[in-house]
């Protein structure tokens, strides 16, 4: 087969429990860039060795989900890059749909596959949509002059944010229900740690929270929008500090921590303590 004008682009941290199935799904004639977030220098061997289609980046230290998708999109040589989750798989002829969808849509900015989204008023295969879910997005390259996710959100959010911008711009994003991409969800990251896990998420979840909201709608309407979050994270946290639950008390500090970190102006710099 020759090559396709496609580059698929994938960040792991702590996935390789994953990551194989997912090269295994992408057809040999397209070029894989893994940037991998963390810090394993085995890992890029691994994987590299794995195929020979496949380039993998290691990062120095983990900058976030959307620092490392941009780095990724920009090694894309292609006319299109494809954002996958480690933990997705693609379905057969999943590539060439995207490729049909592209050729019939010639100014689209992204395409997402099917998202179980709910009916929509019309029956057509293909709709426009306001954004895309971030473990499957097909870009159309040129259309972002290398701008792409918005690098101050460490983890969440990042998709819809730059789905938003699109829209600003006047940009088509586009959902074909004929693409089916598999995917395991919040399995990408394997460990021990699955505590730290959860304090890490739920932190990221309150601070990008306030931030896209605060981006897109101003610093007084996001603070009546998170005060219900804060006030429930904050008589949770109580309740399990009186009655000793170590692990809610944690995970609940956190929210609090990211809520208040946001609100702030402080950099989204929690990053969990894995082994």
């Amino acid at each position: 087969m020759g090559l396709i004008d496609i580059t698929v682009v994938i960040v792991t941290f702590k996935s390789e429990h994953k990551i194989f199935s997912c090269i295994d799904s992408i057809p040999n004639n397209l070029k894989i860039i893994i940037v991998e977030n963390s810090s394993d220098k085995n890992f890029k061997d691994r994987v590299e060795n794995y195929r020979s289609n496949v380039e993998c980046f290691v990062l120095n230290n983990n900058f976030g989900y959307a620092y490392a998708n941009n780095f990724g999109l920009s090694k894309v040589k292609s006319k299109f890059g494809l954002v996958l989750n480690p933990d997705t798989r693609l379905t057969k002829n999943s590539i060439d749909k995207f490729l049909n969808t592209a050729s019939n849509y010639k100014n689209f900015w992204l395409v997402g596959p099917d998202q179980n989204f709910e009916k929509s008023l019309s029956n057509d295969d293909i709709r426009e949509a306001k954004n895309i879910k971030g473990y499957a997005m097909f870009f159309n390259i040129e259309k972002f002059n290398n701008i792409f996710f918005d690098e101050n959100f460490f983890l969440y959010f990042e998709e819809i944010d730059l789905c938003r911008s699109v829209l600003n711009k006047n940009g088509q994003i586009l959902i074909d229900k004929n693409i089916v991409v598999e995917h395991d969800g919040g399995s990408s990251v394997k460990t021990d740690s699955q505590h730290e896990l959860d304090k890490n998420r739920n932190w990221h979840w309150m601070w990008s929270t306030f931030y896209y909201h605060r981006k897109h709608k101003g610093l007084l309407l996001s603070l009546f929008i998170i005060l219900p979050k804060f006030i429930s994270s904050l008589l949770k946290f109580l309740q399990y500090k009186i009655f000793n639950n170590k692990k809610l008390k944690e995970i609940y500090y956190c929210r609090l921590s990211g809520i208040l970190n946001s609100i702030k102006g402080n950099k989204s710099w929690y990053r969990p303590r894995l082994n």
